[in-house]
């Protein structure tokens, strides 16, 4: 059973996920500013419908950004403390990946998903599934909407790409003044970012042998006009 937990943004999402079974139990939520002191009442209640306590947890999984720098921050230092607490392993998944996740396996375009950085910035990266398995294309970057389109174009001038996340009017209309038909956008549901998914990708990282270590797992903070190629 792992506890799966991102408060990277404004949307808030926990998910209980059992190997096997899949989602036991997920909640997401609107959180805005209010991580601190709803995260943990919020766990607890998911907690105690399913009947799990604690000592049910054989991981944890955290969103490690981009995103808020303080919503990142609480939803780390929670999963870190639950991991030493239990002594169960820890694992850090970007939370752009996350947002990919849900539409890689199942369109042949590439995937561009977005987060807000405030201030008019970006977050954003190319995904897309070659042969059976989905892998990130670019680094993650940090770039206006103007920017970040003609990026993607170039890439691969030739291919579809669906993007998917925090899309705001204006952005939506400087990607498709950019791109036009080779740009589709997937709905607001499909775009929000599930705590579920993120566990299937912690379960991947276990699967490989990888685990993070409590004492040194940082959030990912891309600077404004700077690219981080973190491996996938």
């Amino acid at each position: 059973m792992i506890l799966a937990l991102d408060t990277s943004t404004d949307t808030a999402s926990i998910a209980l996920y059992k190997r096997g079974e899949g989602i036991v139990g997920e909640q997401s939520w609107l959180s805005g500013r209010q991580q601190t002191v709803q995260l943990l009442p919020n766990i607890q209640r998911l907690m105690t419908l399913l009947d799990v306590t604690t000592h049910d947890l054989d991981g944890v999984a955290v969103a490690t950004g981009p995103g808020s720098f303080s919503g990142v921050r609480i939803g780390i230092s929670t999963a870190k403390s639950l991991a030493y607490s239990l002594e169960v392993p820890l694992w850090g998944v970007p939370s752009l990946d996350v947002l990919a996740y849900s539409h890689v396996a199942v369109t042949a375009a590439q995937v561009c998903a977005v987060l807000s950085m405030g201030r008019s910035r970006l977050a954003w990266a190319l995904y897309r599934t070659r042969g059976t398995q989905w892998r990130r294309l670019t680094p993650y970057a940090n770039s206006t909407a103007s920017e970040m389109a003609a990026s993607v174009k170039e890439y691969e001038s030739n291919l579809a790409t669906l993007f998917c996340g925090e899309l705001s009017d204006e952005t939506l209309t400087v990607i498709k003044e950019v791109m036009g038909v080779q740009a589709s956008v997937s709905p607001p549901a499909a775009s929000l970012r599930r705590a579920g998914y993120m566990a299937e990708l912690a379960l991947q990282r276990a699967d490989r042998g990888e685990r993070d270590d409590p004492a040194t797992l940082q959030a990912i903070h891309i600077p404004q006009a700077e690219q981080v190629a973190v491996s996938s």
